[in-house]
């Protein structure tokens, strides 16, 4: 009786696609976290760069 449970249990498939889905995403936030950790140094100088620009905008029109 026990062993056909757990024949049941092994031969069932309801729960992979769960578990598929949930290893993509986890892989494409790892690919995504990897990725923003590269190019922060690009984000990082790209916005002080702008906001260099916006105050220069400002104290050059008053």
């Amino acid at each position: 009786m026990r062993v056909r449970l757990l024949n049941d249990l092994w031969r069932e498939e309801e729960g992979q696609d769960l578990i598929e889905y949930s290893l993509l995403l986890g892989f494409v936030a790892l690919v995504a976290v990897s990725v923003l950790a590269s190019i922060q140094t690009s984000i990082t100088k790209l916005w002080k760069d702008v906001s260099n620009a916006l105050s220069d905008a400002i104290t050059g029109a008053g």
